[in-house]
């Protein structure tokens, strides 16, 4: 029998409310309506999702088993909605999402050059919203950074990066050709809630600020709060007067990935994929910190 969505949705309030009650008013139904869509449910997949006794309600195994499932299958859903109300405006339409640092507009024009009538746009996401943001069709693609939950994704490698510290102007290392972990040990930390930034060891136990984005990390290490870390890509795309990039070749490099969810298929999303490669091709025989400054001229170079 297939899975009616629905009924997962609602599965989905219960499970995330652990209360019949108050799932049905975020649902804006009865509840009896929701326990019998419950019920059904249960019967459809042969198998108990819920305990309920007088401490509550609690998922069984199967119900943990299907909430970890429900989330990609109800975001695919949501995008292939998504794109059959693009399509039905009669337009073409590729969504490209993209982390901080990362070059994209020379894959979109060796892309565009091949599919004039495709419109490529481009939107900058961050660490926490990668993977719902491909799940659910907000975006086609994405240029990501590890590490990312890849369940119901397709991640192919790009290119690895190296990692600098970010220091005050004013640091005592800040003039240094390269630094080491051991050489900011102690240091209060500007702690960027990205997993891709962050050192293999923590410089100090209890860092003090926690941020989301580039731009807030320049500006609380720009106030003399703490260093922090990011891609080296950060040199080129983000300067700031009051900010140092030390390189610290002893973290391990930050890996670039080219990811689309695993249910989508489209030969639109398969030549960008092609076109991404094949920059990233080009990207190997450059080095990275070349590519980026030569952007679209490497195009043309190679081809």
């Amino acid at each position: 029998m297939d899975l009616d969505l629905r009924k997962l949705r609602y599965f989905v309030a219960v499970a995330d409310q652990l209360h019949f009650s108050r799932a049905a008013d975020e649902l804006h139904i009865a509840q009896p309506v929701l326990s019998r869509q419950i019920r059904a449910l249960e019967q459809d997949l042969g198998a108990s999702l819920f305990t309920r006794d007088r401490h509550g309600v609690a998922l069984t195994d199967a119900g943990r088993q299907l909430l970890a499932d429900a989330g990609p299958l109800l975001a695919s859903a949501h995008a292939v909605r998504r794109r059959v109300t693009v399509a039905a405006r009669g337009s073409q339409r590729l969504m490209v999402g993209f982390r901080a640092g990362i070059a994209v507009i020379p894959a979109a024009r060796a892309f565009e050059a091949r599919h004039p009538d495709v419109v490529v746009d481009v939107q900058r996401i961050e660490w926490d919203d990668q993977a719902t943001m491909l799940l659910d069709g907000r975006i086609d693609v994405g240029y990501v950074r590890l590490p990312i939950d890849e369940a119901g994704l397709r991640v192919a490698p790009l290119y690895t990066e190296p990692r600098v510290a970010v220091l005050p102007a004013g640091h005592r290392l800040a003039d240094k050709g390269e630094v080491t972990e051991a050489d900011l040990a102690g240091e209060p930390l500007v702690w960027h809630a990205d997993p891709s930034t962050q050192p293999t060891r923590r410089p100090h136990p209890n860092a003090g600020y926690l941020v989301r984005g580039v731009d807030e990390t320049l500006e609380h290490v720009a106030a003399g709060r703490g260093i922090s870390f990011l891609a080296r890509s950060a040199t080129v795309f983000y300067s700031h007067p009051d900010v140092s990039y030390v390189p610290i070749p002893d973290l391990a490099p930050d890996q670039v990935c080219l990811a689309v969810a695993a249910s989508r298929t489209s030969p639109v999303v398969d030549d960008f994929f092609t076109a991404a490669q094949a920059m990233a091709e080009i990207t190997a025989e450059c080095g990275n910190y070349e590519m980026w400054q030569l952007g679209s001229d490497a195009v043309s170079k190679h081809g």
